[in-house]
């Protein structure tokens, strides 16, 4: 019997971790070609992102967008912060996403989806399973110190990576045949392909403070992404902590929950920022998709490398709205 004679129906959780959530989309796609039929979706941040998206039956739409973005145009969908709280608005990037998707209340979406964040003045883990999508979206989003708190019903909230990277929790109530998790932390992989960075943007003028911001977060975020070398500055010490937080979390909660299948990305698949990689992070995800299915219902581990094909050797509680 084929896996698309099984026809299982799955709750799908998606997890934290920039631009390695564009394998989420090939997760995904790789499920759906397979006579997986997805039923729910719990996601936090990217996790957020990419789970609503297909929640509103515009997921081809915006994996074509994407994989024509390139660094410049990922420099311009950042809007600088007249704030202390964070350096990017998010407005032009929720503005593209509303135009390129269309808007949609949670409740009307014909798959179940929650965005998880957290709330900033309790610290409590936050579900969004009503209201405007985008907004819930945005909330999810709000790394610390890169993007600004979202106030949304009288709450300020931050990404929800920071308390839970691979919200399962929202999931355990589904009557879904599996629980299938996507997680961006796995084990760095030597082999992954070294990727050579476009061309820097032309600078922006000098006269501009924000511009400056920008480019000097941009930098910072090449930085230590790319190991780390002096100086360290506060942009630097912030994802830093929170990437290594994330990792610890996710290990966490993939070990007291215990789903059926666990997709994961090499942490160094890609650096967080890198929004104009998407072609080659959506096979990455389709290909580790193949994997974890084929360990699951075949009893052995193949390899498989960028274009999907098989290499020689393998190498809470919450509060909710």
């Amino acid at each position: 019997m084929t896996v698309k004679d099984q026809a299982k129906t799955v709750s799908l959780v998606l997890g934290s971790g920039g631009a390695r959530g564009y394998a989420h989309i090939g997760v995904i796609q790789w499920l759906v070609e397979n006579g997986y039929v997805i039923k729910s979706i719990a996601g936090a941040s990217i996790g957020a992102v990419i789970g609503g998206i297909y929640a509103t039956g515009k997921l081809d739409s915006y994996a074509t967008w994407a994989r024509r973005l390139e660094r410049i145009d990922v420099v311009r969908l950042l809007d600088p912060a007249l704030s202390r709280s964070g350096l990017i608005k998010g407005d032009r990037i929720m503005v593209q996403l509303r135009k390129l998707i269309g808007d949609a209340n949670i409740e009307d979406l014909p798959i179940s989806f929650v965005a998880v964040a957290m709330d900033f003045h309790t610290g409590k883990e936050v579900w969004l399973r009503k209201g405007n999508l985008f907004d819930a979206i945005r909330g999810s989003i709000s790394i610390p110190m890169i993007f600004t708190p979202f106030e949304m019903g009288g709450r300020y909230l931050i990404d929800g990576g920071v308390i839970n990277p691979v919200p399962i929790a929202p999931t355990l109530n589904d009557h879904t045949d599996m629980t299938v998790v996507v997680g961006l932390s796995g084990r760095d992989e030597v082999r992954l392909a070294r990727h050579e960075p476009q061309p820097e943007p032309q600078p922006e003028p000098a006269s501009n403070p924000y511009r400056k911001r920008i480019r000097g977060f941009m930098d910072s975020l090449s930085r230590i992404q790319a190991g780390g070398t002096p100086p360290i500055g506060m942009v630097d010490v912030a994802l830093k902590a929170m990437d290594t937080m994330e990792g610890e979390i996710t290990r966490f909660k993939l070990a007291a929950y215990s789903p059926d299948v666990i997709i994961e990305i090499p942490h160094n698949a890609c650096q967080m920022h890198e929004f104009w990689r998407a072609d080659e992070l959506i096979s990455l995800g389709k290909a580790r998709a193949a994997r974890a299915f084929s360990r699951q219902h075949i009893g052995h581990e193949p390899s498989y490398g960028h274009d999907g094909r098989p290499e020689d050797t393998a190498p809470g509680t919450a509060d909710t709205d």
